[in-house]
């Protein structure tokens, strides 16, 4: 049998993800950037996603955000505008919901921005809890059945 001769195996390539409890400095656009929330994975690094100027254009991830972060429907995204194609672009980072609703609250995204917030299955907010859930059956009722 061969020796092995490399550093080791695929386990170090995926490396620590040790950069997800520290907090980052929040990142606002600059000339030629844009706010967008995706709409939709394309795959092979694309997305869809419409941008805050209300343009839907095509994106494509940079390498160094390939495998590393996720960017999956309703994120928010900075986007770098490519001066020769319209309607691609390029994604500069990926906003954690935290620093959205910082951005919104900021002024930088419109009131009318759904964030989302990655609570689904929650209780409705119309919903008073009075517990009008169960339904009582008389015995006539079960004999029917």
């Amino acid at each position: 049998m061969p020796k092995n001769k490399g550093k080791g195996g695929k386990n170090r390539k995926r490396g620590k993800n040790e950069a997800d409890d520290e907090k980052r400095e929040l990142i606002f656009k600059e000339d030629g950037q844009e706010y967008a929330q995706v709409i939709r994975m394309l795959g092979n690094g694309r997305c869809e996603a419409m941008c805050i100027d209300g343009t839907k254009r095509l994106f494509h991830s940079r390498g160094k955000m390939h495998k590393k972060v996720w960017i999956a429907a309703d994120d928010i995204i900075l986007v770098g505008l490519r001066d020769y194609q319209d309607d691609k672009a390029d994604v500069i980072m990926k906003y954690m919901p935290d620093e959205a609703r910082l951005l919104k609250a900021h002024g930088q995204l419109p009131e009318t921005t759904r964030l989302n917030e990655g609570v689904a299955g929650g209780i409705d907010e119309d919903d008073d809890g009075t517990g009008d859930d169960y339904i009582e059956f008389e015995d006539e009722d079960i004999d029917k059945i």
